[in-house]
This record gives C-alpha cells, structure tokens and sequence, in this order.
C-alpha cells in the first residue's frame, strides 16, 4: 500500500526551533503555541500538494506525525499493489479525499496458468468499503482482479462524479455489468478493457451510452471475444467527439473501421480490429478508399489491432506510418517482407511489438530505420520448445547496434548467444528492462556452449538503470552472484529453469536491496536459501516458487520468524491425487498490515 503505517509508531515532531522562533518573536508564549503548529501544518499541505510521487509521498509520510497526517489529507490518489497486504478499511480510513484509485490482485504468473482458479483477488470488500467512504471517486484501475456484475452495478451508483474505469487482466464480469456502468456513469471518460476475460449476457452494452453527446475520449474492448451491436457503436463515436483512443475487437472488419474512421478523425490511438473484409462484398459495389480514411487521421500516434490481418490492405496505413510512435503486429502474422514495407514509413517509432514470423531479417529492417526506439517485444507465434524459433541472436544484434536509445526488451527466441547479450549491453546502456526468454530449457550460448552466466552478467554490470530483468537459458550460480553484485537497482526479477543450486538464490536475496518482487519457477532453489531473505521480505511485494525445491517444513520456518509475513503454499498435484513428497508445489509470500486472509480457497494453506 501507498505510504506504511509502520511510521504511525513515530514520535511527533513539536515544530522545534521554528516553533520557539515564532513564540519569542511574538511575545505569545505558551497561550499562542498551537497557533504556529497550525500554520506549519497548512504550510505543509499546500507543499505536499505538489509531491505527484508514489514513493516522494511514501518518503514524506515517514518523517514525523504531522507529515503523516498532513501527507493523508491530500492525497488523491492510492495505489494498492496487493489486494491483500492492507484491508479497504484501513486504506479509506487513513486516505479520506482520494479520487483515484489503482488495484492489484493476482500475481502475474496467473497470467501462464500457474495460479489455480477461484483463488481469489475479489473486488467486492473494496468497492463495498469505496462506496460508504470515496463518494468522489473518479478513477479506478484494477488489475488481475476478480470482479462479478454486482460490483460494477455498486460502482456505477455509488460514485457520481465517475470517470474513468480500466480494467486489466480481470474476469467474473460479463455485459450486463458493463451496461450499467454506461448506462449510470453519465462522466464517463474512460472504459477500457484489457486482456480480461469478458462473458457475453446477451446485453448490448455499447447502446446504453446516453443517447446525447457523450464524454468518451477512450474505448478500448480489443478483447472482448464475441460480437458487439456495431450500428450502436458507430452511433456512439459519432457523438463522441473527444474520443482520441478506440480499440476494437476482431469481429469488427476493415470495412467497418473505414466507417468508423471518417466518423472520428480526432483519433490518437486506434486499435483496428481484424483490418480484413468479414462481409460479403459485391463486386459491383465500389471497395471504401481506406487510403483517404487513414490519411484524414492526422493526429494518429498509435496503432494497433490486426488480428486477421490480410496483407493486401496494409498500404492503406501508409499515410500515417510517418508520425506513428507506437505500432504493434503482436497479433499480425506477417513475414519479413510485409514488415518491410510497413516499417520504412516509421521513422519516429518509439514503441514496436510484433511477432517473431517477422525473423530476423525483419529485425534487421526495424534496426535500419527506427533510431529512436525506445521499447521492443517480440512475442513467439509458437511457444513449442522443440522447434528452430524464426529470431535469434542476429536480430538481437542488429537491434543493440541500430537502436541506441532501447530502454526495454522482451525477446522470446529458441537460441542465444552471450556475445548478443553482452553487445546490447554495451551498446544499450540505457536499458531500464530487459527480458530474454529463451524457449528451450536450460538452452546454452548455442555457439559456444557455454552457460549464459556472462551475457546476463554484462546487462546488469553495464546497464546502470535497469530495474527490471527476466532471465532464462543455461544459468548456473555464477549468473546469480553477478545480478547480487551488480544488480542494486532491481525491482523486480523472474527466473525460469534456471540455477544450480540454493546459493544463487542467497545471492540475489542478499545482494539486491531494491528487489520488490521475485518470480521463480522451474529452478533449483530450496529451503537452506530462504532464511537469506529474512531481514529484506517484509520490504518486499511479494516472492514466488513454483516447482522448486521448498518444503512446508522450509515455509513454515519462514513463518515463523516474521509474522507479519503471510505464506501461502499450494500443490495442484494433490488435487491431482499426485504425491509430491515433503515438497509443495507453489509458495506465495507477501506482507501485509492484516495478517492471513479470510476468504483463502481450501486448497490454499496459510502458515
């Protein structure tokens, strides 16, 4: 949570020499001695104001009681990174303005299915608290949560002045929810879904927008998998005129984009849908010039969509290529060349996510003309590890050498050299994250050999800034004691089928003072490691093992010693009727203010 109350155990501050500098000057003496604790307190509001960091307020709270308090009365907006480390009592206890509100339930490897279903992360204890206290609730972000119609009806009637809803990775809501929430927030500025899992009630949500002029400026449900009232939605973004971001889903075809494009030409951000032709046309009726519709949008920064993309119709961005700085192919399946052709228009891309069908040929074309980009994912159109992946070391190579200022990497490939690695970090110092997901399971330099240990071992001795690294490959312990060495500015780390033994894992715990969250799975790292992390948990987010070699045994040890640590275990080969002897088959631990959850699932043992 935003700002610990661990400080409320603090001693207050009485003013000191200030306080005895205005009492003299004034002659008041003690009648008067509240009066200047009153106008430092208001002085210090007013300052406070002006912190918009996270942690530049946590920092501020910490100082003394007042700048406790004075800290609570005006912050707007909270961040929960756990739904579970604080209760919603105590956050709306402490925090009585806030406006904005950002959740997070699940931990991220719920996104492999790693996670068992029904484990948890409900919104309803929140929004059933929000409702009674944050009657001016605008904002609220909510991640990896689960979340039924019931709590989007309560949202949409508790909070008049509600504007913006962004729902990330989140499931248990369907359309019915949805309407309500168009039909009761009458501000609405913002619905965005992301990656959730949405059910289709037979409610078409998009016609319960006000029939009036609306305050839409983002509409994003590229993931909504199923069809949406489309005559309703084009009513919508016709009367929508401040609507910059809309993100459509795949059964909405380029035909119909065009009609929505000349309906909204305002558009920043626009997320194409399938960009083929769904329905039947006839051949005597003439095909939409698509070109003019993409060249009217000439505030167009960001492109995205393409699902099933037809490769024909791609000269029709060409027109807006020129300004674009950010473009994501994450869902088109094209080759080098169709890239190519695409990719020479973009010379102030930023932001590139694409599919490794692109090869590395692709990448070398990306390298040639995007000088200015700062991020690049490239995701596998085969997750298969026993395959020949269609990138490799050659466009890592050619992206450190052609894009300097690349801040953050994720690149999943079959194969991998430490020469690559070890040029991007020199070529790249920059990098803020770097992810390398080699596919095949303890995958050596596919040149040399060799474990991967020096490669990695450059990122994070040349890569000042970095913060974020995911590693993969032939590790052994070596790599571990390098991200200890040099690794003081990571946050967050996640390791799959690697290391060799408990000392790696001793290394990181040890060596990474800013480490928030740790993410294994598939190594071998066992309970004689843990007790090196006893003195850094509790600052910690959360630490996550799944098939490794820790026994409850190992977690309740942990337990034990910090109590204010919750730690769960799980094992899904139990509910398999497996029997996987003293080891357990996931550890999750996190702190929290509140101690062991209440609405744990039976299969979830907390120590």
């Amino acid at each position: 949570m935003s700002g610990d109350d661990r400080c409320s155990g603090m001693s207050e501050d009485d003013g000191g020499s200030s306080s005895s500098y205005l009492t003299n000057r004034n002659g008041a003496g003690d009648s008067c001695s509240t009066f200047p604790d009153l106008v430092l307190e208001n002085v210090l509001e007013n300052v406070l104001c002006f912190l918009t960091s996270r942690r530049d307020r946590n920092a501020a709270s910490l100082v003394c009681k007042s700048w406790y308090r004075a800290e609570a009365l005006t912050r707007s907006e909270v961040f929960i990174g756990n739904c579970y480390a604080v209760s919603p009592r105590r956050v709306t206890h402490r925090f009585r303005g806030v406006s904005s509100v950002v959740i997070k339930g699940k931990p991220r490897f719920a996104d492999f299915s790693l996670l068992p279903p029904d484990w948890g992360a409900h919104f309803t204890p929140w929004v059933t608290t929000m409702a009674e206290s944050y009657r001016a609730l605008e904002k609220l972000y909510l991640k990896r949560m689960c979340i039924t119609d019931d709590d989007l009806t309560m949202l949409a009637f508790s909070f008049p002045c509600f504007k913006e809803l962004v729902l990330v990775c989140c499931e248990g809501f369907g359309t019915s929810g949805l309407a309500v929430v168009a039909r009761e927030c009458r501000q609405l500025r913002v619905l965005d879904l992301i990656e959730s899992e949405v059910s289709d009630d037979e409610v078409d949500w998009v016609s319960f927008f006000p029939e009036n002029e609306t305050c839409l400026e983002s509409l994003i449900f590229d993931c909504v998998d199923f069809r949406i009232n489309f005559e309703a939605l084009v009513q919508l973004v016709a009367r929508s005129p401040s609507l910059k971001k809309l993100r459509l889903n795949q059964y909405v075809s380029l035909g119909q984009l065009h009609n929505l494009m000349i309906r909204a030409p305002q558009l920043t951000h626009l997320g194409t849908g399938s960009f083929r032709l769904l329905e039947n046309v006839a051949h005597s009726v003439q095909e939409p010039n698509y070109v003019s519709a993409f060249a009217a949008c000439k505030s167009l920064v960001c492109l995205s969509g393409f699902r099933d993309i037809f490769a024909e119709y791609l000269p029709a961005i060409y027109p807006v290529c020129a300004n674009l700085t950010s473009l994501n192919f994450s869902y088109a399946n094209i080759n080098a060349e169709q890239l190519k052709s695409v990719i020479c228009h973009c010379p102030k891309l930023q932001i590139f996510w694409v599919l490794d069908s692109i090869c590395d040929e692709g990448l070398q074309a990306v390298a040639a003309t995007c000088k200015d980009l700062r991020e690049l994912r490239v995701f596998p159109i085969n997750a298969r590890e026993d395959i020949e992946g269609p990138v490799s070391e050659v466009g890592l190579q050619a992206i450190s050498d052609g894009c300097r200022k690349l801040q953050s990497i994720l690149y999943f490939c079959q194969r991998m050299t430490n020469a690559a690695v070890i040029a991007m970090s020199k070529n790249c110092p920059d990098l803020v994250v770097f992810r390398l997901c080699i596919m095949g399971r303890h995958q050596p330099d596919h040149i040399t050999g060799e474990a991967m240990d020096e490669g990695f071992g450059a990122i994070v001795k040349n890569c000042k800034k970095l913060t974020r690294l995911a590693v993969s490959g032939l590790l052994t312990d070596q790599a571990f004691s390098y991200i200890g060495q040099y690794g003081k500015l990571v946050r967050t780390l996640s390791v799959a089928f690697a290391g060799d033994s408990d000392l790696g894992l001793k290394y990181v715990l040890e060596g990474c003072p800013r480490l928030q969250k740790l993410e294994i799975r598939d190594s071998p790292f066992g309970d004689s490691a843990l007790p090196s992390g006893l003195h850094h948990y509790f600052n910690m987010r959360f630490l996550w093992m799944s098939s490794c070699r820790v026994t409850r045994r190992g977690c309740q040890e942990i337990a034990q010693q910090l109590p204010r640590l919750v730690v769960e275990v799980f094992n899904w080969n139990e509910q398999e009727g497996r029997d996987m002897g003293d080891y357990i088959d996931t550890l999750y631990m996190y702190r929290s203010l509140e101690g062991p959850r209440a609405d744990a699932p039976k299969f979830v043992h907390i120590l």
